[in-house]
């Protein structure tokens, strides 16, 4: 299918303006049920497809497409609706075609979704991570809710196969393993933009301390210590907060989790030397919880990690009590910067390495870190009577012109052209409207729930912080072999696996809690590993490696 796909877009970059959908032949890679599936949107596409108007819009009269997305918390302060931000605006002016956004509210998002896809009141489109869709894209194909997108992507996706042919991974990714595509996915190409997250702490109270950046669990151990024992915030009470975390629907999620990678696992599903293990059923998580447990008993870690919400989160670092924690480039180490720049300069956060295992590895183990596609895309339901025109329209946004617009706004507003570069105004660095950086870009800049590709111009500039840049450098540097890819459990596994892991991740979050804290003493841990596998997790382990195996013959 590769050399296909170059065939097609050698061809396609000639004539582009000249393409519609009729006469598609067959990929071959794309399963019976998506054909099945696909037949009547197929249908009625060929019926209004038509080429592309002399202007260069997609259609020659108002098209309105629904579009069904989680609205992001970075613009649901400021906008109701993504029609509201500028991009989209442009996007219509250039494309003819108007989009009618339907946004959840935020909170409900996993819910609404479920009744939606039960009620078969379907949108035109749905932007999702359909990895965390119970049974996957596979099951949403044969519910006859998605469509595949093979014969389409080769008509009228000129912009997005180029991407494919330069990261052949996002290729693998954003397929099923028997060849369908499903999606128009939202891509990450470089490690340095997916280094987004990592930990962070008090570089003034390590400076004032006379510290060195911890880089291995005895050195955080010393970090925490002296934080807890040496008054850094200078208040002359011992009220400091050495590690802050708040609590997280998933426990692969906690902020203490990721500390784990320091003894070669993960809280979650990983792959190690090609093998598949689940790490809070590994006998070495032991050792991780008793290291957890001494930290918290001794005052190390927050109490509050368990039932902590992100307002008490925020208050803790920005009133002067946390000393670390684990979060975002952008949305904390920034953003607790420009808050607190005035009122107390010298409040600085520094990035840390991912710490050492006892042989020297730095894992890094935020799943979003090792793949440019994870699952999130905008998929093309069986509603969608204008499939075409939705094709061309996501496409759009993967090619140069598409990517300048998601990615940096209107140009001579939110950007300027300087020697062939894009380069953010004062509209976004000194906001007349008082807003942040990275509240201004925003408005401009829709690197969230867009079928687009995350341009690294955009990330290198909105971290405009010096801790910031070099953050992503340190993140970067983290080993990510142990990460699991986004595999694809067939129909019938992920209605199993989802058995059985929600109990188990229920039942390992809840023990975790209570070892961490002390509420179950630590000698009960075989008992522990006795019932997660009385629980299934072998037979958990066994689906994922069937499903990794797979993934790993993709073609």
């Amino acid at each position: 299918m590769k050399k296909k796909f170059s065939r097609i877009i050698a061809f396609m970059m000639v004539a582009l303006t000249a393409i519609s959908a009729v006469g598609c032949s067959d990929s071959g890679g794309t399963s019976s049920v998506a054909q099945e599936g696909s037949s009547s949107a197929a249908a009625s596409t060929a019926e209004t497809s038509s080429e592309a108007p002399a202007d260069g819009k997609i259609v020659s009269e108002p098209l309105t497409l629904t579009y069904w997305s989680p609205i992001s918390q970075k613009v649901s302060n400021f906008v109701t609706n993504y029609n509201e931000l500028a991009p989209y605006i442009e996007l219509e002016k250039r494309t003819g075609i108007h989009i009618e956004f339907q946004h959840p509210p935020v909170g409900q998002e996993n819910e609404q979704l479920n009744i939606m896809l039960a009620s078969n009141e379907l949108p035109d489109l749905i932007y999702w991570n359909w990895s965390n869709l119970p049974g996957g894209a596979a099951k949403a194909l044969t519910d006859n809710i998605l469509v595949s997108l093979n014969d389409q992507l080769e008509a009228n996706a000129p912009n997005l196969l180029a991407l494919y042919e330069e990261y052949p991974d996002a290729r693998v990714d954003s397929m099923l393993d028997d060849g369908t595509f499903y999606m128009m996915p939202f891509i990450k190409p470089d490690k340095t933009v997916r280094s987004v997250q990592g930990f962070q702490l008090r570089g003034d109270w390590l400076e004032k301390l006379g510290l060195e950046s911890p880089e291995t669990i005895d050195d955080w151990y010393e970090v925490l210590t002296a934080f807890k024992q040496q008054d850094p915030n200078g208040n002359g009470e011992q009220d400091e907060i050495p590690f802050t975390a708040m609590k997280n629907q998933n426990l692969s999620d906690l902020g203490l989790s990721q500390f784990a990678g320091a003894w070669g696992i993960i809280l979650d599903f990983y792959v190690d030397d090609g093998k598949v293990h689940y790490g809070p059923a590994e006998p070495v998580y032991k050792e991780y919880l008793t290291e957890m447990r001494k930290w918290y008993e001794e005052g190390l870690i927050d109490s509050d990690f368990a039932i902590a919400d992100q307002k008490q989160f925020d208050a803790k670092i920005t009133t002067n009590e946390a000393g670390s924690f684990y979060g975002l480039a952008s949305g904390n180490m920034g953003r607790y910067m420009n808050m607190l720049i005035e009122d107390q300069p010298e409040f600085s956060l520094n990035a840390v390495y991912w710490p050492e295992t006892e042989s020297g590895e730095r894992y890094a183990i935020y799943s979003e870190m090792v793949r440019p596609i994870v699952g999130e895309g905008v998929g093309i339901t069986s509603a969608n009577e204008h499939v075409t025109e939705s094709i061309k329209w996501c496409d759009y946004q993967y090619g140069e012109e598409g990517r300048l617009l998601m990615n940096f706004g209107i140009e001579g507003e939110s950007y300027t052209m300087e020697d062939g570069e894009p380069v953010y105004t004062d509209v976004i660095f000194n906001n007349p409207d008082g807003l942040t950086p990275d509240q201004a870009v925003a408005k401009y800049a829709t690197t969230f729930g867009a079928s687009t590709i995350y341009d690294t111009r955009y990330y290198t500039q909105i971290l405009v912080l010096p801790q910031q840049k070099e953050a992503i450098q340190i993140w970067a540097d983290g080993d990510t072999s142990l990460i699991l890819p986004s595999t694809t459990p067939t129909v019938e596994e992920s209605s199993r696996l989802a058995s059985i892991t929600n109990e188990i991740n229920t039942y390992a979050s809840e023990m975790f809690n209570k070892f961490v804290m002390g509420q179950e003493p630590i000698e009960n841990f075989d008992q522990y590993l006795e019932q997660i596998k009385n629980m299934g997790v072998d037979e958990a382990i066994e689906i994922q490696q069937a499903a990794y195996d797979r993934y790993l013959n993709r073609k």
